[in-house]
């Protein structure tokens, strides 16, 4: 048979009047001690009206005499009053024991209050575990902490104007609540309230805001039975760690966090003094708000009541009142630390954990980034943007990695992400982006895999490409022609037409399938893709093209780039730890070391960039690479060492184009430079390792510009010697043949035999032409 939910069992019946006994107990201890003190008041007004009409008799004397006063036996009538008010005594006894029994049935047990599920944010830490860089939560921002935790004046601040007879009540204090009435009567204000420390928990942990007679009864009794289970330190954590003080700040850690950037234990007089004064009325009080004056005198109000309470010396308290608590307040935006990099590992906890248990789970998340190199990023990028605007352009972004672990040590997603005007909330590292002539040695790379060299020869001098749509014809960023170049020197100097060459002789397919052992996304779509890839005619994001370049200063070892190192639960035990791998070889490592030994020759280089250029650091071998697109709308520098990669992007976010002349090395690189020196400063310089020496045999890969053939010949008939020709008349000639590269080797397999007809490859004709 189904019982009516409100019909209980008789088990539930004896589990209930258990729970409500030593309740009932109490409440008749009270009525007895009340049923004494009210006799005992009878009593001394009774023997005060028979002084007072006894002084009156005498008084009037004999001349005067007072009107006949019924006779009243006052013995009688007290008697009456006295049985009158005991009566009502009982009768609201147990109408109060009845009303009591009633409301214990829809009554949590209070036991069950440690137990209970509290919403704790998720924070997001620096890789050393200090640094706070962003709280996750939902509508409370909460971190539980221990009692021992919160400094003692922080605590007694609280005590000393939220309930100083804390130590001496049972739950509720009649006597706080006049001397509350009487204090806010005196200043004309809402000063003190009459609630305890154990209610106002009870109000904002268990009960809801309903303002009725019913809910105070629930709440007084609530707080009876906590005072009754809990020791007052119990009750004390409990309130620190559940009160609301504002701007979603829920408990002392989070109010300590947010206002002041702090752990609670590290609160000193006048800031616990502060915190102390928002729980009244935390969004009138609030630091961020429009009273921030009624906030500073109530914190100096604490501060004389905390002397009055002998918490403090006066002069504690004078001193203290003399500090402009507010100018400590943290501004509002400074919230966040790092917030492109923070707000990129919250999105990646999210899809992994779920966002319920991210916003309220009180996870710990310790990260990969280095804090100090997070603020030399942010300065960089800032001290950069002087010339970047001069060029027309609004934004810059960087991103750092270690090449050896993959660990993101710094990520600036623009210059400034509360700018709303130019979309800085943006993270610039993870949108795709056109890469310029940066993309070059992922091309040289690819090639040196197949079988070409740093020394293979390639003519530098205006050539119309063959395509399926319509010729193309490339020019270099002067405009100029330099004839037959190495691939050393077209790649240092970033030359367009041997590049695109290059990219022709490699192959498109092998050089996307080379970028998808990178860790490119963005390059997925073949169909999209001609020779203009290697001039930047794909997009890439930032983040992978520094992490691409990463494999190359890791001897050709890919690490995937890492940004969370830990995440614990509320209870400090691991949920996951991230553990450093030996990563996944992509390249080999010759040719790694062969793209290194080209990005980091800076004499190579120098007939384009100057001996004296933001490539290059004092005292310290550096690999890097500029690129900028044809149309000016994007900037970029990426370079490493062995402990460092990093890459630079300059523009706008609304892809527009920049002012002619703003190239990467004259914008993005000044910001990559100025991060390097600063970064590196507090390590020794490593060189690289150099590649082996190649000899192939063929000199159009063995860097022989002009390739030669050496023949005996007759020098009497010009004609070419036998074994009839004699000694004397025969003599080794020098012969040099100027011919594109398509004409000494295959581009499929460029270290075999030569072709025996070049002209079959489509762009030889005009190769040989050029």
């Amino acid at each position: 048979m189904n019982l009516p939910d409100n019909i209980r069992s008789p088990q539930s019946w004896r589990e209930h009047r258990r729970r409500l006994k030593p309740t009932l107990q109490a409440l008749w201890r009270f009525f007895v001690l009340s049923g004494k003190a009210l006799r005992w008041l009878s009593l001394t007004i009774y023997s005060l009206i028979n002084l007072m009409i006894y002084k009156i008799r005498k008084g009037r004397g004999p001349r005067r005499p007072l009107p006949k006063l019924p006779k009243i036996n006052l013995r009688a009538a007290f008697s009456f009053i006295l049985t009158a008010g005991a009566l009502l005594l009982v009768v609201g006894g147990l109408s109060g024991a009845a009303a009591v029994a009633w409301l214990g049935r829809a009554l949590p047990d209070p036991s069950n209050i440690q137990s209970r599920s509290v919403a704790q944010s998720t924070k997001i830490y620096d890789r050393t575990g200090e640094h706070l860089l962003y709280e996750i939560h939902g509508d409370e921002k909460r971190t539980i902490i221990e009692l021992s935790d919160i400094p003692e004046q922080a605590i007694k601040a609280t005590i000393a104007i939220e309930d100083k007879d804390f130590y001496k009540h049972g739950g509720f204090s009649l006597r706080g609540i006049f001397r509350a009435a009487w204090v806010n009567l005196r200043r004309g204000g809402t000063v003190q309230g009459g609630s305890t420390i154990t209610q106002q928990f009870v109000k904002n942990a268990i009960l809801t805001d309903e303002r009725s007679v019913t809910r105070k009864l629930k709440e007084l009794v609530l707080a009876f039975e906590m005072e009754r289970r809990f020791s007052k330190d119990e009750i004390l954590k409990l309130y620190f760690n559940e009160i609301p003080y504002g701007s979603t700040s829920y408990g002392i850690e989070s109010a300590a966090q947010t206002f002041f950037g702090k752990r609670a234990r590290d609160l000193d007089l006048v800031e616990g003094a502060m915190l102390a004064a928002l729980p009244k009325a935390p969004t009138k009080l609030s630091p961020y708000g429009s009273n921030t004056e009624a906030l500073a005198a109530r914190t100096r109000y604490i501060l004389d009541a905390m002397a009055e309470e002998g918490y403090i010396s006066r002069d504690q308290a004078g001193e203290a009142k003399k500090v402009d608590i507010l100018a400590r307040v943290k501004p509002r935006r400074e919230s966040i630390e790092a917030p492109h990099f923070v707000l990129y590992v919250k999105e990646m906890i999210s899809e992994k954990y779920g966002e319920k248990l991210v916003e309220r789970g009180g996870l710990k998340v310790i990260t990969s980034l280095d804090y100090d190199k997070q603020k030399i990023a942010e300065k960089a990028v800032f001290d950069g943007m002087a010339a970047v605007e001069k060029s027309g352009g609004s934004n810059a972004a960087l991103v750092a990695l270690d090449p050896q672990t993959g660990e993101i040590l710094a990520m600036v997603g623009s210059r400034d992400y509360f700018n709303e005007e130019l979309d800085g909330q943006v993270n610039v590292t993870t949108r795709p982006r056109q890469p310029g002539s940066s993309f070059k040695p992922i091309v040289y790379a690819a090639a040196f895999e197949k079988g070409f060299t740093p020394g293979t020869v390639l003519w530098d001098v205006n050539t119309t490409f063959i395509t399926d749509t319509k010729p193309y014809a490339p020019k270099n960023y002067d405009l100029a022609e330099h004839g037959p170049v190495t691939a050393r020197t077209a790649l240092a100097g970033s030359l367009n037409i041997p590049a695109v060459k290059m990219i022709y002789l490699t192959g498109i397919g092998k050089v996307l399938d080379f970028a998808d052992k990178l860790g490119y996304t963005t390059l997925r779509e073949r169909s999209r893709f001609g020779l203009s890839l290697v001039l930047g005619g794909g997009e890439v994001k930032l983040l992978e093209h520094v992490s691409a370049f990463g494999v190359f200063g890791n001897d050709g070892i890919r690490q995937e780039p890492v940004a969370v190192l830990k995440v614990e639960g509320p209870d400090g035990r691991p949920i996951e730890e991230w553990k450093p791998g030996n990563g996944n070889k992509v390249v080999e490592p010759e040719v790694s070391r062969n793209i290194t030994d080209v990005l980091s020759d800076n004499a190579a280089r120098a007939y384009v960039f100057g001996e004296s250029n933001y490539l290059t650091l004092p005292g310290r071998p550096v690999a890097a690479k500029t690129g900028t697109t044809n149309d000016f709308r994007d900037a970029w520098t990426v370079g490493y060492t062995p402990q460092i990669t990093a890459g630079v992007w300059t523009g706008n976010n609304d892809n527009s184009e920049m002012k002619r002349g703003a190239d990467g090395s004259k914008i993005a690189a000044p910001i990559w430079n100025q991060f390097m020196r600063e970064a590196l400063a507090i390590y020794p310089a490593e060189a690289f390792r150099p590649p082996a020496p190649i000899a192939t045999g063929k000199p159009i890969l063995d860097g022989q510009l002009f390739p030669e053939t050496r023949v005996r010949v007759d020098r009497i008939t010009g004609k070419l010697a036998n074994d009839f020709t004699p000694l004397s008349t025969a003599e080794e000639r020098v012969y040099r043949e100027v011919h594109d590269t398509l004409f000494y080797l295959k581009k499929d397999d460029p270290r075999g035999v030569p072709p025996e007809n070049p002209y079959e490859d489509p762009q030889f004709s005009n190769w040989e032409l050029a």
